[in-house]
């Protein structure tokens, strides 16, 4: 590690007030030695709605705050504004509804300087309600972790991340603005650096803590959110393996087939029951995604609905 390194955090913030948790959580995150910090609130409202809350809480934290407002309702264009205002050696991400650990920097950092990665990712871990499902709450359905391939990472996510901003493989890589509304815009963005060149490493003490609200906690969304997920890998095979969609279409709907009838064997269980009927869902939105099918919306009006 150089004398002093400066570590920029963005947080892309819609009309969220759990932003101020967020905030103070940072303010109580162990510093790496000889690193400074500095936030990036990006603001995706029509509006600066959450330009107060910063102000208000800019007194009483140990760190700069770079406020930008950045419209409209387009997750793509608040991203971008972080990697477009950061000034550090890395950018980490954390979501505005979300609360790092104590030790959360200090290990991407550790990370990072032990693998030499591009990127590095860390848990998040979900905290249910007593109101959420028991299936839901045994089976954790909302905590997120990295996907390995072949031993290693090929894409990744921004509720936990830290960017080496001088790799090579992100030297110029921007979030596709296409995207920022549907969502799969940071399993984009990953998959680029991968295919550039880029590693991607995982700190797994790395955590930060994300709440499941009711409107979250239901089959239903989990259903929307791993069918967007499909959508989006579909997608992204269409794009790297042209001439194979034949051949891509019929093992993603062999796996939702295989799924479906999973989950009829599994009724009596509803962990196995709706984890096996989610992945059909998954890849039944890996077909719509092979297809060519519209991305569903996530953010601006539908994040406001489902919240």
């Amino acid at each position: 590690m150089s004398a002093t390194v400066q570590i920029d955090i963005g947080i892309c913030t819609f009309r969220r007030p759990e932003l101020a948790a967020t905030l103070r959580s940072l303010a109580a995150v162990a510093v790496p030695p000889s690193a400074t910090l500095r936030v990036i609130v990006a603001d995706n409202d029509t509006t600066s709605s959450a330009k107060a809350l910063v102000e208000s809480l800019r007194p009483d934290l140990p760190f700069e705050i770079t406020y930008v407002h950045c419209p409209a309702s387009n997750i793509s264009i608040a991203r971008n504004a972080c990697l477009d205002n950061a000034t550090g050696e890395f950018l980490a991400f954390i979501d505005d509804d979300e609360t790092a650990s104590s030790g959360w920097l200090v290990r991407l950092l550790e990370e990072a300087q032990a693998t030499g990665a591009d990127a590095v990712l860390g848990p998040v871990r979900a905290h249910y309600a007593p109101s959420a499902p028991a299936w839901m709450r045994h089976g954790d359905f909302h905590s997120t972790f990295p996907v390995w391939v072949k031993s290693e990472i090929r894409t990744g996510y921004t509720c936990n991340a830290l960017l080496r901003l001088k790799a090579p493989s992100l030297q110029g890589r921007r979030f596709k603005l296409a995207l920022g509304r549907s969502g799969g815009e940071d399993t984009d963005f990953f998959a680029g650096l991968h295919k550039a060149g880029g590693t991607i490493a995982f700190a797994e003490d790395a955590w930060v803590h994300e709440p499941v609200p009711e409107s979250r906690a239901s089959f239903a969304w989990l259903g929307r959110r791993r069918f967007r997920s499909g959508q989006t890998h579909g997608r992204l095979l269409t794009e790297k393996a042209r001439g194979a969609g034949l051949l891509n279409l019929s093992l993603a709907a062999s796996k939702a087939a295989f799924c479906a009838l999973a989950t009829i064997v599994f009724l009596p269980s509803a962990v196995r029951r709706n984890r096996y009927a989610l992945r059909a869902i998954l890849h039944a939105g890996v077909i719509s995604g092979l297809l060519g099918h519209k991305e569903l919306e996530q953010y601006g009006a539908a994040e406001v609905s489902s919240r």
